[in-house]
């Protein structure tokens, strides 16, 4: 899976892509110098043009911020995200978690703590997508047609 990721992002034009293991199986991390939208869009567009090019990565989701897994660095970071949450839009926080003892319910109150907007569990505009892998936490304001998922989109 490393191997692809490193040869897929080549594809894109991000030579300096660097890939780790994280000790759970299936799950690798990469870090990019491209926003990490931007790279779900073009990875989209390799997708439909060459989905045999996807044999090991099923699913990709952006990461905006890694914080240390920290309720109180969790919050803060949530709460410079939420900027991208208009006025009158919607958000759910949604809690990944891997490797740690902290509480989802903590982590949601403390997400969501700052960012005055509605909520809304079903169909929200935003989500609010804490990542949590041991003692890092990535955290991306997303609609959920940001997250790539191979197998959805080959049908």
């Amino acid at each position: 899976m490393c191997s692809e990721i490193l040869y897929l992002w080549g594809e894109i034009g991000d030579t300096a892509v660097t890939v780790d293991k994280t000790g759970i199986t299936g799950l690798i991390v990469a870090k990019t110098a491209f926003s990490p939208f931007e790279i779900i869009e073009k990875l989209r567009g390799i997708l439909k043009e060459r989905p045999w090019e996807f044999r090991y990565t099923l699913r990709v989701i952006p990461i905006e911020k890694v914080v240390p897994t920290d309720l109180r660095e969790i919050e803060r970071a949530a709460t410079e995200l939420a900027s991208k949450i208009k006025e009158n839009e919607t958000f759910r926080v949604t809690v990944e978690k891997r490797l740690t003892k902290v509480s989802s319910k903590d982590m949601v109150e403390a997400a969501a703590a700052n960012i005055e907007r509605r909520g809304n569990m079903t169909s929200p505009d935003k989500i609010v997508l804490i990542e949590v892998v041991g003692g890092f936490t990535g955290i991306s304001v997303i609609e959920s047609t940001d997250i790539l998922s191979v197998v959805k989109e080959r049908m």
